[in-house]
């Protein structure tokens, strides 16, 4: 599994003109089910989230976690974080996992996250959003479950 997390200042995310999901200061994070994840990768990417210093201390150092600072989180299914792209032009989606295997990784890493009583909103699986991002610094990580 891979999250890219982004830091902001506020975010939301909009289905159908709706919006379905919304964070003041927290973590948009971005997850992909890759082929052959399983629940101890979305056991281990949920902790490295809600644990990573991306948050500024009193002296502008990463110091913080989403944990420490009671930070909110925006969760979406972003298959895309899986793309190759040595060969060719278009990007090829092979090493993620079909939606069936997908879905319910992606729930089990929402409750995971959810279980860190952190306040979690959440995009819909499988469907066109429109994300809105106010990126806070910018900071944008890649968290991977596997090395």
């Amino acid at each position: 599994m891979k999250a890219l997390l982004q830091r902001v200042s506020q975010a939301s995310v909009s289905l159908d003109g709706m919006i379905v999901g919304k964070i003041s200061r927290g973590l948009v994070v971005f997850v992909g089910v890759a082929q052959g994840d399983g629940e101890k990768d979305s056991a281990y990417l949920a902790r490295r989230v809600v644990n990573l210093r991306v948050f500024p201390d009193e002296e502008s150092k990463f110091n913080l976690s989403a944990l420490d600072v009671g930070a909110e989180l925006l969760v979406i299914s972003q298959f895309t974080l899986l793309a190759q792209t040595r060969k060719g032009h278009r990007p090829s989606f092979t090493e993620a996992a079909p939606p069936a295997e997908a879905e319910p990784l992606f729930e089990s890493f929402i409750s995971h996250l959810a279980a860190s009583g952190l306040r979690v909103e959440r995009g819909v699986f499988q469907r066109h959003l429109l994300v809105e991002i106010h990126n806070d610094g910018p900071v944008t990580v890649l968290v991977e479950s596997k090395t």
